[in-house]
């Protein structure tokens, strides 16, 4: 599988993107100027006040540019040495026996996969080592294929770290991820500023056809990349890597890999949230960017209860990690004020959500605003999600592709009811640290899509 972006497409989405803000802009000058005059409604400032936010989230996202260094920059590029990280545990067979493939066909090889098997429950996977060995020789890389008693993934990590003393980058990649091929290539090119000390990629659903949770979910999680954490990347302060395509100045990770391994929270371990802290790592020293071209394929939850924890694991360690950034980033940092704006706006969301929907419908006073209440979200949903339709995929159709847009009104549902309810559980039982998933393998690759099984060989991939 590869994917691309598609410029054509996100000068289309931009420009109805501006159409849609100047005509809303004129709705809230109205209401501002009705509220000067005596206007009751008190919170048309809030709105006002949410509309500029979303308009300079999704402006700022349209700024991002992937980066493309000059000749000579390449050059240097070309020169570092890059060790590939694969901690495993409990993965289907199959799932990381496609992974390792793709990493031995990228366009830009790594010197050395190291692959660290967290002391997997469900079997040592004999035959995919013997496979793996084989596929390294022949890809010219140097394969370590460790297993160790199990204590987590940062520990796995950890192991590879400290057998790679001589990486000048590290390439994080998950054991259930098909990399695209130029994935390496394209992670490593926002590394030719010396200021940029951590680069996330864009995930992608592999199983998007598997169940109709995965389809819409990958719609919700693409946006979220595309819309959210390219602002932040415009801004040099991506706060979140997704662990299955991330890369990583190397002494961003040794420098602070006793912390790593063991950070507490209310006594406890913390397992989960690891992207999150290298990330911070990474931004406590100079800037953390995206590069939108650089994609992952990666095995998504397929059941709701599956989904569910995922998600609740992430809130938690969402809030943990919000906690150590109000603690750790400097005061007079650009990335401490977004932050702290950003956690005022989920609050002020969350309390007018529960005004409207739930307080004001109850004491009988609500209806009214119940046409606003589906409308405008809907429409900030379809604004948004114009973003997913940027990247093209080889295993989608574009009628596949724009059907799955559709699905936006579900995804806002989603998110608005379901995923909102676990967030703030998430946030309430955040001293709950363990994993939560992985007990058994949960998502295969048996049985889906042909086109997730193999990579293309030397395949076209137009950036």
């Amino acid at each position: 599988m590869t994917a691309q972006l598609v410029p054509r497409r996100i000068l289309a989405a931009a420009a109805a993107v501006l159409a849609a803000a100047a005509v809303w802009l004129v709705h809230h000058a109205l209401s501002l100027t009705e509220l000067y005059h005596g206007n009751r409604d008190r919170l048309a400032i809030v709105y006002a006040g949410m509309y500029l936010l979303l308009v300079w989230q999704l402006c700022l996202a349209y700024l991002e540019r992937p980066a493309s260094p000059d000749p000579q920059a390449m050059r240097i590029l070309d020169g570092l040495r890059v060790a590939c990280l694969v901690p495993v545990f409990n993965e289907d067979p199959e799932a990381l026996r496609a992974c390792l493939r793709s990493v031995f066909e990228q366009q830009r090889l790594p010197q050395v996969v190291y692959v660290v098997d967290d002391g997997s429950t469900q079997g040592d996977y004999p035959e995919v080592v013997d496979w793996a060995r084989a596929a390294a020789a022949k890809a010219g890389v140097t394969l370590e294929w460790h297993r160790k008693p199990n204590a987590g993934k940062r520990h796995a990590q950890a192991v590879a770290v400290a057998g790679t003393p001589d990486a000048d980058v590290y390439w994080t990649v998950d054991s259930d991820t098909i990399s695209d091929p130029q994935a390496l290539s394209e992670l490593l090119k926002p590394f030719a500023d010396s200021r940029v000390m951590s680069v996330a990629g864009v995930v992608l659903a592999a199983n998007v056809r598997r169940s109709f949770l995965c389809r819409f979910t990958d719609l919700w999680f693409v946006t979220a990349q595309l819309v959210d954490r390219s602002a932040l990347s415009v801004l040099g302060s991506v706060w979140v890597n997704s662990g299955p395509i991330a890369a990583y100045r190397a002494d961003v990770i040794r420098g602070n890999l006793e912390g790593y391994v063991s950070e507490t929270f209310m006594g406890r371990h913390v397992h989960f949230s690891d992207d999150s802290m290298l990330t911070l790592y990474a931004m406590l020293r100079g800037r953390t960017v995206q590069q939108p071209t650089a994609y992952s394929f990666s095995l998504m939850p397929e059941t709701v209860r599956h989904h569910a924890r995922q998600f609740v694991r992430w809130m938690r360690g969402s809030f943990i990690r919000s906690l150590w950034r109000m603690r750790y980033l400097p005061a007079t940092s650009l990335a401490f004020w977004i932050h702290a704006l950003r956690w005022t706006q989920t609050v002020v969301s969350a309390a007018v959500f529960v005004c409207f929907a739930v307080w004001l419908p109850i004491v009988g006073a609500g209806w009214s605003m119940a046409p606003w209440l589906v409308a405008v979200p809907l429409v900030v949903g379809y604004a948004q999600t114009l973003r997913y339709l940027v990247v093209r995929r080889s295993d989608q159709s574009t009628g596949y592709h724009w059907r799955t847009w559709l699905l936006t009104p579900v995804a806002v549902v989603w998110s608005m009811v379901v995923l909102r309810a676990l967030r703030w559980y998430g946030v309430a039982t955040c001293w709950a640290t363990s994993w939560g998933t992985r007990t058994r393998v949960e998502v295969t690759l048996s049985g889906a899509d042909s086109a997730m099984s193999a990579v293309p060989r030397n395949a076209d991939h137009p950036a």
